[in-house]
């Protein structure tokens, strides 16, 4: 059975790049965009995920 990492490697000409994008300043911007200041500070954020209200 191959691993992960054979299989990645494998596939690489079918993958594509994933853009993340963050609401700043009430717009939603590109994270990559960012300056080296401004990514730190978004790894550092704290993620949820908002529950249904019942």
């Amino acid at each position: 059975m191959k691993n992960s990492n054979e299989i990645l490697e494998q596939n690489q000409h079918l993958r594509t790049k994933c853009l993340v994008y963050t609401r700043v300043m009430g717009y939603h911007r590109p994270v990559e965009s960012f300056n080296i200041g401004k990514k730190g500070e978004h790894k550092q954020r704290t993620h949820f995920t908002e529950r249904k209200c019942s």
